[in-house]
């Protein structure tokens, strides 16, 4: 058995995957060697953030099991991997505290109007500006798996009125007024003042915001962006924004990463970018690798594998499935 590693580890981390299988080999490949050292994995766990010829580890038939040290599984998903035999987990739920805090961040810091006080602070400005607020206000969360629960318990506690869709609109949070299915995106849009997007990214979500959404949501909202930049289709957005439709927009990631420097959002000044930097926490990989220990022992003892993905083109591990969550088992 040959455990492949690439996240970012430390002895104590590899230690902690030996003691709970010592028979394994454990090869901490880094970035520049997990192309070639994934042919080599009967069980992979990390995040290849390099090209992978996943339809060559499909055909050579080694590797068993995915362990994705990331929640959106867009970077292993393929075609091939979809419709193979490999068994695929998520770290969905890992990493929620850690998003949702960057999340509530940056709308914040949007509502507050901090970037033009920092600027004002640059030039010893001290001049009282407008500000807005999130406390009382109406917010959507597309998608309510691990970081959106999370977020919508963070929220609650601003007396906000909580909307939410979901694919699977089950386990209703007490502090989510809604709960509707996906398909009533449309009914969500015009009623709040902040749209929070916190999906994965596959075949259905691609470009789920374009120049039709944002049309249908209330003018002066704000989308906020902290799952997968091609969520929204950016040129729309900069044209909703421009005629002052969106009174702002909040995100994490981009289209496309890096964001180029030609793109319009750069110089919006009510846009707020981060890159991609939500998932970060000093604690990170240990939630990783406890998450790893804990399936590596539900593997050998034939258990349900936590964030198990019953269904790989959603990309995302489905609550009520026979399969426990993070946090839930």
């Amino acid at each position: 058995m040959r455990i492949v590693l690439c996240y970012v580890t430390k002895p104590c981390h590899l230690e902690q995957i030996a003691a709970v299988m010592p028979e394994a080999e454990i090869v901490d490949a880094s970035q520049e060697q997990i192309a070639a050292e994934i042919f080599s994995a009967d069980i992979f766990c990390g995040h290849a953030k390099v090209s992978i010829d996943w339809d060559g580890v499909v055909r050579q038939g080694r590797l068993q099991w995915i362990q994705s040290s990331a929640a959106g599984m867009d970077h292993c998903l393929v075609p091939s991997v979809i419709e193979s035999e490999i068994f695929v987990t998520s770290a969905s739920g890992a990493l929620a505290d850690q998003v949702a805090e960057h999340t509530i961040a940056l709308m914040t810091a949007w509502t507050r109007s901090l970037p033009t006080f920092f600027r004002a602070q640059q030039q010893k400005e001290f001049i009282r500006r407008p500000t807005r607020d999130l406390t009382r206000s109406t917010v959507g969360i597309v998608g309510l798996g691990g970081v959106g629960r999370r977020l919508s318990r963070l929220l609650s506690a601003l007396d906000t009125r909580i909307l939410a869709v979901d694919m699977f609109p089950v386990d209703k949070p007490d502090g989510v007024e809604s709960l509707w299915p996906a398909e009533r995106l449309d009914e969500l849009l015009p009623l709040v003042d902040f749209l929070i997007l916190s999906v994965p990214l596959n075949s259905t979500t691609r470009s789920m915001i374009d120049a039709e959404a944002m049309k249908k949501m209330k003018p002066g909202a704000v989308l906020v962006n902290v799952a997968r930049g091609p969520l929204v289709v950016e040129n729309d957005l900069v044209a909703a924004l421009e005629s002052g439709h969106l009174a702002g927009a909040v995100m994490d990631v981009t289209e496309q990463e890096p964001l180029p420097v030609s793109s319009k959002l750069w110089d919006l000044p009510q846009v707020i970018l981060t890159p991609h930097v939500g998932g970060q926490a000093r604690w990170r990989n240990d939630k990783i690798t406890e998450l790893f220990c804990r399936n590596l022992i539900r593997w050998k003892q034939g258990q349900p594998l936590i964030n198990f993905l019953s269904d790989k083109r959603l990309g995302f591990p489905i609550r009520g499935r026979g399969h426990p969550l993070w946090g839930d088992e």
